[in-house]
């Protein structure tokens, strides 16, 4: 096991190739302020240039997951330029999350507000503790949380998700789970164990067939059907190719377990 911190970011990895990424500003709700943003991308960036990586789960610590965007710091700096700025980092590091070859999954212990919200919706699986809430609260103060919007329309039914950004109300961990915003809702003692089954589960896998298929999943999802079918065919064309898909072809038909040499 080892572990890299500094102020904001916790940064842990085991053996197995798990890293977990531990938002640290607990005093200001784990806020997604300039100075978190770049440590998170640096964090996601590294991950994703190491091939031995193989799950990336996205942790916080304090009674928050993470409160969105710091509206003092924002306030402060009344610029269009700051903004852009901002909103622009912000995106960049969610689009790394969506990229990224591995899966990332979120651990959400605490509230999970506006770009908090967006940032479980960009996680590909999240697991919430019962206690747990959800809102995309931008509108409460006069700003409508777009970019929160983008990941969250493509988890949660269009009719819940206008709901959501319009009214800013908190949602609790079982809705959140009913409209497809998290994967799993345990109590929160059990919120480690029931991180560690998807991680185990994961890991299992070979990675470049998981990577293929996160990438598809998402590509295919803006395509027409004609077109998604088109792509998915020959992605699974060349899935198959893969020294790993062809031993578990093999062991298939062979009535037994598949030994992959290297997953």
């Amino acid at each position: 096991m080892t572990t890299n911190a500094n102020e904001l970011l916790q940064i842990t990895r085991d053996p197995r190739g798990v890293v977990t990424l531990t938002l640290n500003d607990p005093a200001r709700f784990n806020a997604l302020g300039g100075e978190m943003l770049s440590a998170l991308q640096q964090a996601l960036e590294d991950a994703g240039r190491d091939e031995s990586v193989r799950v990336v789960v996205l942790a916080a610590a304090g009674k928050a997951f993470c409160a969105g965007h710091n509206l003092k710091e924002m306030a402060a700096n009344p610029e269009l330029a700051y903004y852009q700025k901002l909103f622009a980092q912000c995106s960049r590091m969610m689009l790394t999350i969506h990229k990224l070859p591995v899966p990332v999954i979120a651990r959400v212990q605490g509230m999970a507000t506006a770009a908090g919200c967006q940032l479980v919706a960009q996680c590909d699986l999240a697991v919430a503790a019962d206690s747990a809430s959800f809102a995309t609260s931008g509108i409460h103060y006069g700003l409508f949380c777009a970019t929160p919007s983008v990941p969250l329309v493509r988890n949660v039914p269009a009719k819940r998700a206008m709901e959501m950004l319009l009214t800013g109300d908190f949602i609790d961990a079982p809705t959140a789970l009913t409209q497809g915003l998290v994967n799993r809702v345990v109590p929160g003692d059990a919120l480690d164990t029931e991180v560690e089954k998807l991680v185990a589960s994961i890991l299992q896998k070979p990675r470049l067939a998981v990577a293929m298929g996160k990438a598809l999943v998402y590509q295919q999802r803006e395509l027409g059907m004609d077109a998604a079918y088109q792509l998915a065919g020959q992605a699974m064309a060349t899935n198959m190719m893969d020294e790993a898909a062809q031993e578990g072809a093999r062991a298939f038909a062979e009535k037994r377990q598949p030994v992959w040499k290297n997953y």
